[in-house]
């Protein structure tokens, strides 16, 4: 684009990624303009937006009601996930005993029963 610069802002880390978005001819028009005002490449502008942005909606208590009703629902899948997985293994961490009963294990020896 405009002699792209590398990335200075602090919130990059690790491996860039390319993001295509389609934008009107004048909301381009602008952005080259801006990155042209400021001797940042379009890219640039961009990413630094979008950083403004994110660091903006963090602060938002709308936003942050929805984190955490998300980060709960996360955790409460996590947890029928694990439980899931104790019963199928009976680790015994569920208190359920039941699927220990009801699921015979193989020794890998052959049983008066089994031949």
């Amino acid at each position: 684009m405009n002699g792209e610069t590398p990335p200075t802002s602090v919130g990059s880390t690790g491996q860039l990624k390319t993001l295509a978005v389609r934008i009107s001819e004048d909301l381009r028009a602008q952005l080259d303009v801006l990155a042209q005002l400021t001797g940042r490449s379009t890219t640039e502008e961009i990413r630094l937006a979008l950083e403004h942005w994110i660091e903006k909606s963090k602060a938002d208590p709308a936003v942050l009601k929805k984190a955490e009703t998300v980060r709960a629902e996360i955790e409460r899948d996590a947890q029928t996930r694990r439980n899931a997985i104790a019963a199928i293994f009976d680790s015994g961490s569920t208190g359920q005993s039941s699927a220990k009963s009801s699921i015979p294990r193989s020794t890998g020896r052959a049983t008066k029963d089994s031949q």
